[in-house]
């Protein structure tokens, strides 16, 4: 676990302790994305990034210019690989990297989600990055999902294959800008040609409050998901003097945000709604003209989705309304469902089963992940698709500032998943 697979330049635990080090939100990967590709290319691998590998115009949520430029300058700062860091200015933060096998068989593709969370991590005792001094060098940004864990492993299983090709068919690593929030993977898809020829495609997820190593193939649950950022636009007035004269996009916000808590569930369906963030005013003598609320919904069915989002949306205005404001809704995120193959959840499976590893039948400690954007282009093209979790302990909720990996997962995770791909011709 801690000497350096052959072509990498540090083990696979100190790989995913860089990237933890240096975290980056969704579009602002330039660093993480950058020495990803740069340690594939060093090993052998294809690569591909920017444009050719991500639809400009699909993406989502897409950070202010000022912002991709400061993150991309500190990238070229701070570790960055220049070789790949000017195709990736203005957020083309994707990577794609293929190794064709010593013999002809399936083309395999892998997942890795790449971004962080706009959090502050703990820098408590008891939390191992901050003892051991790997923590988040950047405020307010952390690795709270494991998506570091996730490019150690894909980049350890890139060096174990390119070492030996001994494999059927190829693979490709799909490392994926801006997962959080559902913006990354439906722009990645939809690229010309990425999915094609797919025949099988997982994504693995660290963590999901499982012990260490076990291994769950059968994940339920994954819902659609639309995330909108509603900016309300109102008067300003003196709030003593002339309050009468002003139109208070607090007030109109802050009605929203208790309404829409109270949309109705849908019989038989799982669904949810969340404001999570509601920024208004300047001063206490002033009536705000502007309030900005991010919000979400989800739903176990796309067309359940739909329907909920489009009641938030009638929510939103109504609100407005009443208050005598306008209303801008902008949709920044958005995820479909999908569903496993049972073929491919067998063969994830089989794979557990002949390492040792303990199974669990399944779980659906899961929200929403925009993985599923690949999976029904792969599947839709006749391929088959699963995306499963494995176990890295429970250090603190996903999403949370305490939230940690256990590392002895990342060399388990890559042994499994080498072996799922040099069995591929065993099929």
């Amino acid at each position: 676990m801690n000497s350096a697979p052959k072509g990498l330049p540090m083990s696979v635990v100190e790989v995913r302790r860089d990237f933890h080090r240096y975290p980056e939100v969704g579009f602002c990967e330039f660093r993480t994305a950058s020495r990803a590709a740069g340690m594939l290319a060093d090993l052998g691998w294809e690569v591909q990034t920017g444009a050719a590998v991500m639809d400009r115009a699909s993406r989502l949520g897409v950070p202010p210019d000022d912002q991709l430029e400061a993150a991309w300058s500190r990238a070229a700062g701070t570790g960055g690989d220049p070789r790949f860091l000017p195709a990736m200015k203005g957020g083309m933060t994707a990577v794609r990297a293929t190794l064709t096998g010593a013999r002809p068989g399936p083309s395999v593709a892998l997942r890795a989600d790449m971004d962080a969370l706009p959090l502050q991590e703990s820098n408590a005792e008891a939390h191992s990055p901050a003892q051991e001094g790997f923590a988040s060098e950047w405020d307010g940004v952390m690795h709270a999902c494991g998506h570091d864990g996730h490019l150690a492993i894909a980049l350890g299983l890139a060096a174990e294959l390119a070492e030996n090709r001994d494999f059927a068919g190829s693979v490709t690593l799909l490392l994926q800008p801006a997962e959080e929030g559902g913006r990354g993977g439906a722009a990645m898809a939809a690229a010309p040609g990425l999915t094609d020829g797919i025949d099988r495609f997982y994504a693995l997820h660290l963590g999901m409050g499982l012990p260490t190593g076990v291994v769950c193939p059968h994940i339920s649950g994954l819902m659609a998901n639309s995330k909108l950022r509603a900016t309300f636009a109102g008067l300003s007035a003196h709030a003593a003097m002339s309050p009468e004269q002003g139109r208070h996009a607090l007030l109109g916000a802050a009605s929203a945000a208790l309404a829409l808590h109270t949309l109705p569930h849908f019989p038989g369906h799982e669904t949810r709604v969340n404001v999570g963030a509601l920024n208004s005013g300047t001063s206490s003598n002033i009536v705000p003209d502007r309030a900005e609320m991010l919000l979400e919904t989800r739903a176990d069915e796309g067309r359940v989705n739909e329907d909920l989002e489009a009641r938030a949306r009638t929510v939103l205005a109504g609100a407005a309304a009443a208050y005598g404001l306008s209303v801008n809704v902008e949709l920044v995120g958005a995820v479909t469902t999908a569903a496993n193959d049972r073929e491919a959840e067998d063969r994830v499976a089989s794979a557990a089963l002949a390492e040792q590893l303990e199974l669990v039948p399944s779980t659906n400690r899961v929200a929403s992940d925009d993985a599923t954007a690949f999976m029904r282009r792969v599947t839709g093209n006749g391929g088959s698709s699963c995306y499963f979790a494995f176990g890295s302990g429970d250090y603190g909720p996903h999403h949370s500032p305490t939230f940690d990996i256990d590392e002895t997962a990342i060399p388990g995770a890559i042994r499994l998943l080498t072996r799922m791909i040099r069995s591929e011709n065993a099929h």
